[in-house]
């Protein structure tokens, strides 16, 4: 069973950063994509990021260029850094992956911006 685990979640204040982290196990790392989504109190869960096995990374329109998805193969962690924090960005963070028919989520890891 394929297990994600993410941290890096916290209480910042607008314009700040963080550093979200997602460490996998039980699964070929380097041959499978990865993403970020998100879900704020009373809202569905969206796609904020995604990274393919290659390093190609995409996006939500929403982001403007505050995010930026990465990855370490040989420590089997995708990263996503947050930078311009804004308090609409407040929510629960949870990383994702396909393998086969299968999709596995991390539990979450929860960002608060707020003043």
């Amino acid at each position: 069973q394929v297990q994600l685990v993410e941290s890096g979640g916290g209480l910042v204040q607008p314009g700040g950063s963080l550093r979200l982290s997602c460490a996998a196990s039980r699964i070929a790392f380097r041959l499978f994509a990865m993403g970020w989504y998100r879900q704020a109190p009373g809202k569905q869960r969206e796609l904020v990021a995604t990274i393919t096995s290659g390093g190609t990374t995409t996006y939500a329109d929403f982001l403007k260029g505050r995010f930026t998805i990465s990855r370490d193969n040989a420590k089997s962690t995708v990263y996503l850094q947050m930078n311009s924090l804004k308090p609409e960005d407040t929510a629960a963070y949870y990383c994702n992956t396909r393998v086969g028919w299968n999709e596995y989520w991390g539990q979450g890891t929860r960002v608060t911006v707020s003043s």
